[in-house]
């Protein structure tokens, strides 16, 4: 037993020094980010004569993010430990129908009522994150694999429950949550309409997670895992438990997505989700420097990577670009993330 706490303690330490010069690396890949975010920034307000920075469309790109952000930060987790999430879209789906037939169904108001509806999505999310999680962990069946059967059972069960017709939202509990504003006394001083309800969500869940990934042991063990899996189980971390509260967390960040976006269309469709959230969370994290293979990533650039997206998205479309061609902006801007991200590990951390 002393040996092999010895062991674990040599491993915690080994562990530490490379967490620090990742912290470098992630410090750098940061800063490369924020760059990049300002001269794009700065370009299109010239090409856009000064109608980006407007403080109307700086709110609109806030609120265009916050969904595929919130599925980005459960998205870093899963991809930190060598995994992959394909059922978030589906997830969204899934608990907005749930989400809305419980409201509907219970003899609740106000405040209460929220409460109880977001249990029930987190409640959705977390079992079937146990489901994503249990063939991978116990099977090791690749995480691609059984995501892919979950997001068919949850869009399948999303259809089921609602016969294929949205469910409204009979409260007005969840006005406020999908389409308020806060501090709108305040900041209409200075030409905005307040800061989104929704945006505020995304915010304290990305704070949050990004504590959690880079403050606690809980983080330490997911880069441990994304790593190298087979020096974390033999260190003493619990792989299975880890790697299945990660494939939770991803599941019931998706479940906040959709009972952001089931309060601001004041129903749950089956619909909501179908289209490029997976793909744009998935963009958002590679673009914020996470690597596929596991090891590295941080919240904050998940979070730079979805506005970086956001904004290219929101100026495409001030200037009339249709949507096969943002389709071939967005690919070619993830494959240049990829190359440079490459390129900076051969060349600049030698």
């Amino acid at each position: 037993m002393e040996h092999a706490n010895d062991v674990k303690a040599h491993v915690e330490q080994r562990s530490e020094e490379v967490r620090a010069k990742a912290s470098r690396g992630a410090v750098l890949r940061t800063a490369i980010i924020v760059v990049a975010l300002a001269v794009v920034i700065a370009v299109i307000n010239v090409l856009t004569s000064g109608h980006f920075l407007t403080p109307g469309n700086i709110t609109n790109v806030l609120r265009q993010i916050t969904y595929n952000a919130i599925l980005g930060v459960g998205q870093t987790f899963v991809i930190i430990t060598a995994g992959i999430d394909l059922s978030v879209g589906s997830m969204i789906q899934l608990s907005g129908v749930v989400m809305a037939t419980f409201a509907n169904a219970v003899p609740l108001d106000g405040f209460p009522l929220i409460v109880a509806t977001l249990c029930v999505g987190l409640g959705v999310g977390a079992v079937a994150g146990f489901v994503n999680a249990l063939p991978v962990v116990r099977l090791g069946l690749p995480p691609f694999i059984t995501t892919l059967a979950m997001m068919l059972i949850a869009r399948g069960l999303a259809f089921k429950l609602s016969h294929g017709q949205p469910v409204p939202v009979h409260s007005n509990a969840f006005e406020g949550m999908g389409t308020g504003y806060i501090f709108s006394g305040i900041l209409s001083k200075i030409g905005l309409p307040g800061i989104p309800i929704a945006v505020m969500w995304m915010v304290v869940i990305a704070v949050g997670f990004g504590i959690v990934l880079a403050r606690t042991r809980f983080g330490r063990y997911v880069y441990a895992i994304g790593g190298n899996e087979e020096a974390a189980r033999l260190a003493g971390i619990n792989v299975a438990r880890v790697k299945t509260l990660v494939y939770v967390i991803c599941s019931c960040c998706a479940a906040v997505a959709g009972l952001l976006l089931m309060a601001r269309f004041s129903s749950g469709s089956p619909q909501t989700g179908s289209g490029d959230e997976l793909l744009q969370s998935i963009a958002a994290v590679v673009v914020g420097g996470t690597s596929l293979m596991g090891g590295r990533g941080t919240i904050v650039g998940t979070f730079l990577g979805a506005l970086l997206i956001g904004v290219l998205n929101n100026v495409m479309n001030l200037i009339n670009i249709e949507s096969y061609t943002q389709e071939i902006v967005l690919g070619a801007v993830i494959l240049l993330a990829v190359v440079l991200d490459e390129l900076r590990k051969r060349y600049l951390t030698r």
